[in-house]
């Protein structure tokens, strides 16, 4: 059996059992508001940063889809921090460590998508050191402990919603019970990431996260799928591009038909919240649901 073992446990989230269960019990909110929730949730989008930052976001879109969905399996679209040079790669079999125990794959789903469409390969070898689905998986650990996964890196290439759509026809013929969670940090802005239009300091930073993020924003939210790679392109406003297309386009599929805004934060406005020096750089994290 192939088992990928963590690659930012400790350094992203805690490395052992116990402290990552605890952690995970302050982020995932106890009781959260059902009001403004599809009453079908189909997928979300969650941020991949260290759990410090965006670890609250991803715990309200795990929340949410708890409160709406009991699936088997959780379709992971993941951002590719390097390029794969191909539309899709997908971790076949075997299971994903994490410091909560195993999380299986869903192989007889894999088999199947495979099968289906020649844009998504079998290669678990670009997954051991991308750690975009790794830091969610123990969110579904701690909520759905019997839930298997299906870990899958899209390019940022035209045809990323083109992946999203193969793979909710093939979830469709299957009958199988998913939920589609993407991963996407919003602008990095900054020096560190050599990107500053608006210049320097608070003005540029509220300019990432009102402006340059919130264009973003409101395309996931009308479930733009064919805009999405287009428009990151041209004002740099995420790093999974290539997930949040395929995430929106499988979500559509499955019949969703909005998306509902629950968190948007930035790294900077968490740090200045802990009172660590926020300094001259930002991140944007955005957790949202599909219904």
């Amino acid at each position: 059996m192939i088992v990928r073992e963590p690659a930012v446990a400790g350094a992203f989230y805690p490395a052992a059992a116990d402290p990552c269960r605890e952690h995970l019990g302050q982020l995932v909110p106890r009781q959260i508001d059902l009001s403004g929730l599809p009453e079908r949730v189909v997928g979300g989008i969650a941020p991949h940063a260290g759990w410090m930052f965006s670890g609250r976001v991803c715990g309200q879109v795990f929340a949410a889809i708890a409160a709406r969905a009991h699936p088997t399996t959780f379709v992971l679209f993941g951002a590719s921090h390097r390029r794969l040079r191909r539309s899709a790669v997908l971790f076949p079999e075997g299971a994903w460590e994490t410091p909560l125990g195993l999380a299986m794959i869903d192989a007889r789903l894999a088999e199947r998508v495979l099968g289906s469409s020649s844009l998504i390969e079998d290669d678990p070898y670009p997954h051991q050191d991308e750690h975009s689905i790794e830091v969610q998986v123990p969110f579904i650990q701690y909520l759905f402990p019997d839930a298997r996964i299906l870990p899958i890196l899209v390019e940022p290439s035209p045809r990323a919603a083109e992946v999203g759509q193969a793979i909710a026809r093939t979830v469709h013929v299957s009958g199988a019970n998913v939920v589609y969670v993407g991963s996407t940090d919003l602008t990095h802005y900054g020096p560190a990431y050599a990107f500053q239009p608006e210049g320097p300091g608070e003005q540029g930073l509220a300019w990432a996260r009102d402006v340059n993020d919130r264009r973003l924003i409101e395309l996931m939210r009308l479930m733009k799928a064919d805009d999405i790679v287009r428009e990151v392109a041209e004002h740099r406003n995420a790093c999974g591009a290539g997930a949040l297309a395929a995430t929106l386009a499988a979500c559509k599929m499955a019949g969703a038909d909005r998306g509902v805004l629950l968190a948007h934060v930035s790294s900077y406005e968490v740090a200045r919240s802990l009172r660590q020096g926020p300094g001259d750089d930002a991140v944007g994290y955005a957790g949202m649901v599909f219904g």
